[in-house]
């Protein structure tokens, strides 16, 4: 079945095309939102969050992009959503400040999902620092950051994602690793 075709069937809101939408992308936007938010009943949420706005949005579908691309800007801005609210409410902190002595991590059991694939580090609690970092980034930064070195997608595949130019996104990436660089040295100096 071409693209066109599911995507009419889509449109169409045929069971057969939203079966085959769950088999086609059900464990990548999981991936992505677990890359995001590691934590497995909130990724879950936000993954079914997702499937529902694409049946929902299909019908304004434009094919601009491909199909797989939508549905991953359609993931990527719940997850983003999702930290907002989260970041919002203030539940969770890393750094008290930047500029302090004292960089004190909130211990909660938040992050669940150490395994992720993209995701091979030592241990737990390192694990940890570096999503707390990675949280610390600039939007788009923490955007470009984890689609491209957790989630493994090309700079291409993330200007279409991100509707961005491919050095825009290289430059944000560059900028991404200087700062997360900085804030890891800064929280292991402090620890020390």
């Amino acid at each position: 079945m071409t693209e066109t075709v599911f995507i009419e069937q889509l449109k169409n809101q045929t069971r057969a095309a939203y079966s085959k939408l769950l088999d086609d992308y059900e464990q990548k936007v999981f991936a992505t939102c677990i890359s995001f938010v590691p934590n497995r009943e909130d990724a879950e949420d936000i993954a079914q969050e997702v499937f529902v706005e694409v049946f929902k949005s299909i019908k304004g579908f434009k094919e601009n992009s491909s199909l797989s691309t939508w549905i991953y800007k359609i993931a990527t801005n719940k997850c983003l959503e999702f930290i907002r609210k989260r970041n919002t409410k203030k539940r969770f902190a890393f750094l008290q400040s930047l500029s302090g002595n004292n960089f004190a991590i909130d211990k909660t059991n938040y992050f669940t999902e150490m395994s992720h694939p993209g995701i091979i580090l030592e241990n737990k609690e390192t694990s940890e620092t570096l999503f707390y970092a990675i949280n610390q980034l600039p939007e788009s930064q923490r955007i470009v950051f984890t689609l491209h070195k957790v989630d493994g997608k090309s700079y291409q595949e993330i200007s279409e994602i991100i509707e961005k130019s491919v050095s825009s996104v290289e430059s944000l990436m560059f900028r991404s690793k200087k700062n997360l660089q900085s804030l890891l040295e800064n929280f292991y100096k402090n620890e020390n």
